[in-house]
């Protein structure tokens, strides 16, 4: 496997481009299944799970396009069409890989009238079950059927969802997306309460809304869903990562660094930018994205995770990197997930003070890190072993690096564009 290596104790200066969200390209892509007519979608990040959802579109009879896009370039242009269904099973083999693979259920069961999708894999962060996807489905009509790790979904005769209407009993995003998605070709109304307002869900609609579809109440917790006979095919482009820009900023203020993110966008990641400003930093907006600045060290900070608008599970573990150099004593409650501080033992490594106790964790800033082999165990764990490196004493040698590459388009070249000693050593 690959290794990323870093020499600490470069202060980052420059202009970051942000890319596409991965986040939202995963729900963009299903889409695809949804019309006989061509979707291109701009700005689509080059991600090993982007790749890989490409693949499980081509599984089910929908043709992939690359264009106009150097291997130089950031970011991608993708056009899928979908003009006959050719299966609508999503095997094991590939949807094990990537839970975000669920999300082909709805779009599935919407055109086709049956869906069949393996249960899925991803991250290891905790338990994530996707019984709020297949009620909403209920809700709105659907049969469901598990067997042999594979859940079936029908509608009535195999031809449309009727509609209907649930409430979720606390936020999903995916079944948001899942339900929203499974509701645009019903025979009737479709309302979701209680949905997930992520950004991320905004964009989708946006999309489908393109494409032809009826949503009213986007960007709020009650989505409407007027069902129409068919869509068809549209040119959008992918929001900004909020994540990554997050993530990057972090990465400017433990170096005590000044960078730009070019391309973000503050009004979709406010709850981040409170952090950083409680943490210390000059954050303000610019002509062209976000800038964020760091003199001296991070001040405490308390932060709790919740859905959006709150403070984003997704930026837990990088903050928490973040915290390990500041002046004082930080307090981490992580409300989403119950397994998600597996990158705690792999910052200790490297002279970090953490206690953990249940969901919440301290983090007491010491004086210095020092680099030490660490491995990535998730996404979110991966980045924050990389923004501790970036300050540390010494070489961090970071192992595992596939799941950066699930959803980080080129980091190193990115930070070594602003200072950044790193390297990717590969492993052939």
């Amino acid at each position: 496997m690959d290794q990323i290596v870093i020499r600490g104790g470069q202060r980052l200066k420059g202009r970051i481009p942000i890319s596409g969200a991965k986040n939202a390209a995963l729900t963009l892509l299903p889409c695809a299944l949804l019309t006989d007519e061509p979707l291109t979608l701009r700005n689509l990040p080059r991600l090993a799970d982007v790749d890989g959802f490409g693949h499980l579109l081509n599984q089910l009879g929908c043709s992939t396009t690359i264009e106009g896009s150097r291997p130089e370039d950031f970011g991608r242009v993708m056009t899928a069409r979908t003009t006959t269904l050719t299966s609508t099973v999503a095997p094991y083999d590939i949807v094990r890989k990537m839970r975000a693979s669920i999300l082909v259920l709805g779009p599935l069961l919407a055109r086709a009238g049956e869906a069949t999708v393996s249960l899925p894999g991803g991250c290891a962060i905790g338990n994530r079950p996707i019984d709020l996807h297949l009620k909403a489905l209920e809700a709105f009509g659907a049969e469901i059927e598990l067997a042999s790790g594979y859940v079936k979904a029908s509608a009535p005769g195999g031809g449309r969802l009727p509609g209907g209407k649930y409430t979720f009993p606390v936020v999903s995003v995916g079944a948001t997306e899942n339900a929203l998605m499974a509701g645009v070709l019903a025979r009737g109304s479709c309302v979701l309460e209680n949905a997930a307002r992520e950004p991320e869900i905004v964009d989708l609609c946006n999309c489908l809304v393109a494409m032809g579809a009826t949503i009213d109440g986007i960007g709020t917790e009650t989505l409407t869903i007027e069902g129409v006979d068919r869509l068809h095919g549209a040119t959008y482009r992918v929001m900004a990562d909020r994540i990554e820009a997050g993530s990057y900023a972090c990465a400017a203020v433990i170096t005590e660094g000044d960078v730009e993110l070019v391309g973000a966008k503050a009004a979709e990641m406010e709850a981040t930018l409170a952090a950083l400003r409680e943490a210390g930093a000059t954050v303000e907006e610019t002509r062209t994205g976000i800038r964020v600045a760091m003199a001296g060290r991070a001040q405490p900070v308390t932060l709790s995770t919740a859905p959006y608008p709150g403070f984003a599970t997704d930026m837990q573990a990088q903050f928490m990197a973040m915290a390990t150099l500041g002046t004082g004593a930080s307090l981490f409650t992580e409300t989403i997930f119950e397994n998600r501080y597996m990158h705690v033992p792999e910052l200790a490594r490297m002279g970090c003070d953490i206690q953990v106790k249940g969901r919440t964790a301290v983090v007491r800033g010491v004086e210095r890190l020092i680099g030490a082999p660490v491995m990535a165990t998730d996404l979110r764990a991966s980045m924050s072993l990389i923004i501790a490196g970036l300050a540390a004493e010494g070489q961090t040698e970071v192992n595992r690096v596939y799941h950066l590459d699930r959803g980080y388009e080129r980091l190193e070249e990115k930070l070594q564009a602003v200072g950044a000693d790193i390297e990717r050593i590969s492993a052939g």
